[in-house]
């Protein structure tokens, strides 16, 4: 057995934009729902939804047989989360909150093995097809993508170091904790904002790597995209669930 290609990695290293949609629900069976609607890659969130090992590993699963690749979100940089969820079979990672080059190293660290990093070695684990693939160990870190999420005034003055780290394939940006670190939280469309995630996303593109976003905002979508985005999530499964809803039962209400 081979390790399965990671997509997603391949289509971002190329150039090649990805539409993608946040999940926060944690269910596998809402997951699959969603996996057959045509987007090109998932986050399942941990870190600011519910979902833990158990719940991500179910969510896999589920959306294991679509054409859709998965991203799985850490709730914080730490080796021993990414190697859970490494062993489990995710095999891209988006790691929050990192500031400086030496934090993105240490994402990097957790995802590769001895010498070159720090991941538990383990040999039957989901990831290896449970011991099926023999040379797991020596293979995996080809198709293993880690995106690193930017949210704070200091990781934009450190933009262009982290992005410099070998083993980084992408930079997300935080919108949310980014509107709060420049002083505007909540307001995420605030003209300051937008006019520092235009200049991040050019800075990404500069630095040979892949920018990426997540905006409810369909005409933003589209600017970011125009910029140089090139994975973009464009809504979110709770969101859509709860403003929807609310608009049905307005609609019977009036």
């Amino acid at each position: 057995m081979q390790v399965p290609v990671n997509r997603f990695k391949r289509a971002i290293l190329a150039g090649q934009h990805q539409l993608g949609l946040w999940v926060s629900l944690n269910s596998p069976y809402s997951a699959e729902v969603v996996a057959g609607s045509g987007f090109d890659w998932l986050v399942l969130d941990t870190e600011h939804a519910p979902g833990d090992v158990s719940s991500i590993l179910g969510q896999l699963q589920a959306v294991a047989p679509y054409p859709v690749s998965s991203v799985v979100r850490p709730s914080w940089n730490e080796a021993v989360q990414q190697k859970r969820y490494l062993d489990i079979g995710a095999q891209t990672l988006l790691i929050p909150y990192v500031q400086n080059a030496e934090e993105a190293a240490r994402a990097v660290a957790g995802m590769r093995y001895p010498p070159q990093g720090i991941r538990g070695a383990g040999g039957t684990m989901r990831a290896s097809a449970f011991g099926r693939m023999g040379n797991y160990a020596h293979e995996c870190q080809e198709e293993l993508c880690l995106l690193v999420q930017i949210e704070t005034q200091e990781g934009l003055d450190n933009l262009e170091e982290i992005a410099s780290v070998e083993g980084v394939d992408g930079i997300f940006i935080g919108p949310a904790d980014l509107s709060a670190s420049l002083g505007h939280l909540g307001d995420m469309k605030h003209p300051d904002v937008q006019r520092t995630i235009e200049d991040a996303i050019k800075r990404v593109r500069a630095c040979g790597k892949a920018p990426g976003i997540l905006t409810f905002d369909e005409t933003l979508a589209k600017r970011y995209i125009e910029l140089g985005c090139l994975f973009t999530a464009v809504g979110m499964d709770l969101a859509i669930l709860a403003r929807e809803t609310e608009k049905l039962a307005a609609r019977f209400r009036a």
